[in-house]
């Protein structure tokens, strides 16, 4: 299919984590692995309370992008995995009733069902529609005497559609019912205000969109809400007290944190300033928009998500007839050195909804730093796949 020579390799799965990150992200951590790297919280020498003041200035940046008023609302986590259950598991309650949406990933839906089981919640999936999208309406609709929770996903890590987040806000604010949302795909690529969309909870990671490290994330939490901690132990404050304190962050933050990667994930938000969320937006959306154009005069394709030119994040998923994803996906990096996804990608409703529950689909996802001449090279790359199985 292609010369000896093995070709670069193009890296197209930035929904799962961004690649490369900015080398200043690099240095951040090697420097607090050198410099910074004792516990914060946990003792007043001088090293402990410079690895504190790399947790409070990560706190503030992220804080400032998502306009949070006050940083100490913004509770660290290992991944986005993790702030949802964090927000779920400690805000529903027996008997309550939840609703999200058939976009949702399994780090939604796998809670909500054990809940279910646990506590005797109701939960209600508001249907989206083929490409992704799904209206405010369907969501009043849904809200019940019981209704505690919506949790709407800002943009399916399948179809690259984006929910109309604002205009649930106003619902759910209206109809004094929180809101949570799912920001893994549009954290660092999409403008998030708290306040003015009506978000209650915020759950976003700090390895995709914002170029941190792995292992980083977090939870925005309103102030007027109090969770019941999702983990339970040190927290270098109030030692003395057999209980959580409720002193934010501390109450959402036992244990030692992620010093090291929480340095980079500062330096990747600080790269993300100088870029603007807004520039790096039009930049994916662009490459998008490319890579749509040259799929669509592929042979027997069907492109996911929503039509050319519509809003969406960098993810263009497709199936290919004939060819099983798993497939394609194997060929691509085997012989064209091009990383892609393949699969269900953790959100079976998703691809129920999308009509590709029995087959999958492949998943291209740029990031920051995918330039228009890989986007060229994997789409002849699928061309060339495609006329293989003809």
């Amino acid at each position: 299919m292609v010369a000896n020579d093995t070709p670069a390799f193009i890296y197209l799965d930035h929904a799962a984590t961004s690649w490369p990150k900015p080398p200043e992200v690099i240095k951040a951590v090697i420097h607090a692995m050198e410099n910074d790297a004792a516990n914060p919280g946990r003792g007043s020498h001088g090293m402990a309370v410079r690895a504190s003041r790399v947790l409070f200035d990560t706190r503030k940046a992220i804080a400032r992008l998502f306009h949070v008023a006050n940083p100490n609302d913004i509770a660290f986590a290992m991944n986005t995995t993790m702030a949802l259950n964090t927000a779920i598991k400690g805000f529903v309650e027996e008997g309550d009733h939840v609703i999200a949406t058939s976009v949702e990933h399994n780090s939604v839906r796998r809670p909500l069902e054990m809940l279910k089981k646990t506590r005797g919640i109701t939960v209600t999936y508001i249907e989206a529609d083929e490409q992704g999208g799904l209206d405010a309406k369907q969501v009043e609709q849904a809200i019940g005497p019981r209704t505690k929770l919506v949790i709407v996903n800002h943009s399916s890590n399948l179809t690259g559609a984006m929910l109309p987040v604002a205009e649930i806000g106003e619902v759910t604010r209206r109809k004094g019912v929180k809101l949570l949302v799912d920001a893994a795909q549009t954290a660092g690529l999409v403008e998030i205000d708290v306040a003015a969309m009506g978000i209650d909870m915020l759950a976003f990671p700090g390895h995709k969109g914002l170029l941190g490290p792995q292992g980083t994330g977090g939870l925005y939490i309103h102030h007027d809400l109090d969770l019941v901690p999702l983990l339970h132990g040190g927290t270098g404050s109030q030692s003395e007290s057999i209980e959580q304190p409720r002193v934010r962050p501390d109450r959402y933050e036992a244990g030692t944190q992620n010093t090291p990667g929480l340095a980079g994930l500062r330096a990747g938000l600080q790269y993300l300033q100088q870029e603007t969320v807004a520039n790096i937006y039009s930049r994916e959306w662009q490459l998008a928009q490319q890579m749509i154009e040259g799929l669509k005069g592929v042979d027997r394709i069907r492109i996911l998500g929503p039509g050319q030119g519509e809003p969406r994040t960098g993810i263009v998923s497709f199936v290919l007839e004939g060819i099983d994803p798993s497939e394609m996906a194997f060929v691509l990096d085997q012989h064209y050195n091009i990383a892609v996804r393949s699969g269900y990608h953790c959100t079976p409703l998703a691809h129920q909804a999308a009509g590709t529950l029995e087959t999958g689909a492949v998943r291209a996802s740029v990031g920051c730093f995918t330039a228009k001449h890989e986007v060229d090279t994997f789409i002849q790359a699928v061309k060339e796949i495609r006329q293989q199985y003809s």
